[in-house]
């Protein structure tokens, strides 16, 4: 963010932004300038992959029955998801589910979380296709489970066909299917993705607008230390929006699963 501020306030920075902006370049030194398969984005979803990995490992790796405090700390966050999300949402059947919550709600908390780390400043979730990705993950994950759970047909009957008269089933039925096989994946992708670009461009607009008012005319630099102070204040509103995005699709998840194994629509 600040390097695209830096820019703009030299005056080397095309103005207005195209879409094309969007698309990072290579951070290899070598290949093609186009060359898209290994940018900035990628490397952040790497490194959170790898920084929860030996999290984790080296948290359990010697347990205390007396835990240390990254031991307590990892403990923390899984016991949270578990009562939290996972119980609280399927009951106690939610507990084999747990694992895979924790690590959802901590690969999105810390993708979100890389859009306020200094030199980040960006999260990978304000691109479609990561948010994207993790919602076809739960979709497949909540269908398969309810199908292995019922069978297929069963399943689709519970999943389709609402207690309600005969008469009012074909007005239903694409209903249904509509909001639980088309909506659900869509709504989960986009609500995250929405969110972590909404507040990225925030940002954005008011680190880039104090340099822009400065270059523009010295005397509105009043204004455009008001602008960086709105970029502070909006700093921690989007840290209540990280955390909350996160536990919001975990949520979901777990509520689609819930809906998977229960008995009746």
């Amino acid at each position: 963010m600040f390097g695209q501020a830096n820019v703009l306030a030299q005056g080397q920075a095309e103005f207005p932004p195209s879409v094309e902006d969007f698309y990072l370049p290579s951070i290899l030194p070598w290949g093609a300038h186009d060359n898209y398969w290994f940018t900035k984005i990628t490397f952040m979803v790497w490194l959170a992959v790898g920084v929860l990995i030996l999290f984790f490992l080296l948290s359990y790796r010697n347990p205390k029955l007396v835990p240390t405090k990254k031991q307590w700390f990892a403990e923390s966050v899984y016991g949270f998801v578990r009562n939290n999300i996972a119980v609280d949402m399927i009951g106690h059947a939610g507990v084999r589910f747990a694992p895979y919550f924790t690590t959802l709600f901590c690969f999105i908390l810390l993708t979100n979380a890389f859009a306020i780390i200094p030199f980040f400043q960006i999260s990978p979730n304000s691109h479609i296709a990561f948010p994207a990705f993790l919602a076809v993950i739960s979709y497949v994950m909540f269908n398969w489970i309810g199908i292995r759970h019922h069978g297929f047909v069963k399943y689709f009957k519970n999943s389709l066909i609402p207690p309600a008269p005969w008469y009012i089933l074909p007005l239903l039925i694409p209903i249904e299917f509509f909001s639980t096989f088309l909506v659900r994946p869509f709504s989960l992708a986009v609500r995250l993705f929405a969110n972590m670009f909404a507040g990225h461009m925030l940002l954005l607009v008011f680190t880039l607008g104090g340099f822009a008012m400065i270059s523009a005319n010295a005397w509105l630099a009043p204004v455009s230390v008001l602008s960086w102070v709105m970029t502070i204040a909006l700093t921690f509103l989007e840290f209540l929006v990280i955390c909350l995005q996160a536990y919001v699709f975990t949520v979901l998840t777990a509520s689609y699963v819930q809906g998977a194994l229960a008995e009746e629509h």
